[in-house]
């Protein structure tokens, strides 16, 4: 569901581009990636939490828009971020 403050800043200083980087999209899309794993898990337990499953949809649909924003800028980077977090396109 939600993540430790401990997690998510270990998951920003895996994916960050610079010392300061805490917003671009690689971030982000790794940020909403642990979101939905955690869901997930939730949801296999919880089968009738239907607004959790709201949420999630919610959140693979935000995770999609900015793996589509960053395929269409950077491809390369697009790659390397769907490589890294083992996610499928």
């Amino acid at each position: 569901m939600t993540i430790t403050r401990e997690r998510k800043s270990e998951v920003i200083g895996e994916f960050r581009l610079s010392e300061n980087d805490t917003g671009s999209p690689e971030v982000q899309i790794a940020i909403l990636t642990t979101r939905i794993n955690g869901l997930t898990q939730h949801l296999q337990s919880h089968k009738k939490d239907f607004a959790g499953r709201r949420g999630l949809l919610m959140l693979v649909s935000r995770r999609r828009r900015l793996l589509d924003y960053l395929k269409k800028v950077e491809p390369q980077r697009y790659l390397d971020v769907i490589r890294r977090l083992q996610i499928r396109k």
